[in-house]
C-alpha cells in the first residue's frame, strides 16, 4: 500500500543542529517516536543563517498536516522569528475567504 499525501495527513518534522552540537539523531528518534513520516535538516555552522530545510518543510506542508520539532527552538532563532514562521505558515495553508460581490 504506498501512502498518498493527498489521503491523509502527515506529521512532518525539522531537525536543526548547530557545529557544537553534532548529534542530530536524537532530535530524528524524537520525530520518529512522534510519528514524522518525513523530516528535513538544517547543519547551522558559524553565523550561517540559511535555513534552506527549514523553507523545505515549510513548503512541504498542506492543509492537515502537522509541523513537528524536538523543541521550539529548532525552528525559530527567536520569539518573533517564530511569530514569523506562524503567520507566512497560515497565509500559505488556509485559503482566505472570498465575499461573494
Amino acid at each position: 500500500m504506498s501512502f498518498d499525501k493527498k489521503e491523509a495527513p502527515m506529521k512532518i518534522g525539522y531537525v536543526r543542529v548547530s557545529k557544537h552540537e553534532q548529534n542530530e539523531y536524537l532530535q530524528i528518534d524524537a520525530l520518529k517516536k512522534e510519528g514524522c513520516e518525513k523530516w528535513f535538516v538544517d547543519t547551522i555552522t558559524g553565523s550561517k543563517f540559511e535555513r534552506k530545510g527549514l523553507d523545505e518543510a515549510l513548503a512541504y506542508l498542506r492543509p492537515g498536516d502537522t509541523f513537528v520539532v524536538w523543541k521550539l527552538d529548532r525552528a525559530g532563532r527567536s520569539l518573533k522569528h517564530l511569530i514569523e514562521l506562524l503567520r507566512a505558515s497560515l497565509r500559505r495553508l488556509i485559503p482566505r475567504h472570498q465575499e461573494a460581490n
